[in-house]
């Protein structure tokens, strides 16, 4: 009841009433008190208030925060997400340079540049040419080719490459830790490529692989896939709503649980075909691309690393990928 309206049925009330003046002071003294009480408890609830909207969409980031410091707006129901604070890490090894015969064989699968004595392997975010050159930043130096399955430790020197020979450039907005491309132009036409260097590195939860990639607060446009359509070359795509439940969902992904892969783990999941892709174009006009599974999991790239979300976050999105 508002403080007017309840000055209003007391006074009402006490006009009505033929009481003594015992009676009108125990009435009074309880009204202040009653007063006090509210404004006493005011701030605890407003201070509750907010930690219940933290809690109901996980561990804060900050284009959340700014959600909830900002003005008062309708309750909308949103996915629960359980909030952690630490998983096991997954440590990935730093990717070993072939030193015996049939030790390369990743040379044979991925595109990679040697920089600065670590392995970049093709990203699995794509960038177009004609949106490359925003992005090229410093350049770092020239690729040489010659790498192949065969080729041993004393190849692998550095800017060496499976790629012929390119120059490599820093990414603007990327740590070169992380992050770099190779730009060409042929004929006035640019060809533009990512490498990143996922290997050697630990990874607590989703932000410290996911978070690399700038996906909060930065995706512009998306789109899915179903997996009959991507197996098949169909590339028939359909559109996703950069709205709250996207992310909602990236937000999940931040705060969700890393784990191994496995032979095991990578035969159960890919030899089903309860999987979709996504596809994050970004304010900087690089698209990541990450894999669905409907067990709960969600990869990038060849990482050797699976992000298992909460299960009502990841479902609620799932549901949304539907035909």
């Amino acid at each position: 009841m508002k403080e007017e309206q309840f000055k209003r049925n007391y006074k009402k009330a006490v006009d009505q009433m033929k009481t003594n003046d015992q009676m009108k002071k125990r009435i009074e003294r309880t009204l202040n008190t009653q007063r006090h009480e509210q404004k006493r408890e005011r701030k605890p609830l407003y201070i509750a208030a907010s930690v219940v909207i933290a809690a109901s969409i996980g561990l804060a980031a900050p284009s959340i925060w700014k959600q909830v410091s900002g003005p008062a707006a309708p309750v909308t129901q949103v996915a629960q997400v359980t909030p952690v604070t630490s998983f096991d890490p997954v440590m990935i090894p730093k990717m070993e340079l072939p030193g015996s015969k049939g030790s390369g064989k990743m040379a044979n699968m991925l595109q990679l540049v040697v920089y600065q004595g670590k392995v970049y392997t093709q990203s699995a975010t794509s960038l177009a040419g004609a949106d490359a050159l925003v992005l090229r930043g410093e350049k770092l130096g020239t690729t040489t080719g010659g790498i192949d399955e065969l080729s041993d430790q004393n190849k692998y020197t550095e800017l060496a490459s499976n790629i012929g020979e390119a120059d490599i450039y820093a990414v603007n907005g990327y740590d070169t830790d992380f992050r770099i491309m190779s730009y060409t132009e042929i004929d006035g036409e640019v060809y533009a490529q990512l490498f990143d260097q996922n290997n050697g590195i630990t990874i607590g939860s989703g932000a410290d692989l996911i978070g690399k990639l700038h996906l909060e607060g930065n995706v512009t446009s998306a789109q899915w896939e179903t997996f009959a359509s991507w197996n098949n070359g169909l590339q028939q795509l359909q559109p996703l709503a950069a709205d709250k439940s996207l992310n909602s969902f990236i937000s999940a992904l931040y705060v969700a649980k890393p784990i191994a892969t496995s032979p095991e783990l990578e035969e159960r999941l890919y030899g089903q075909e309860d999987r979709k892709i996504i596809y994050l174009t970004l304010e900087d006009k690089t698209q990541v691309q990450l894999v669905l599974f409907g067990e709960g999991l969600v990869r990038y790239g060849n990482v050797p690393v699976f992000f298992e979300m909460e299960k009502g976050a990841f479902q609620a999105f799932w549901n949304n990928l539907s035909e």
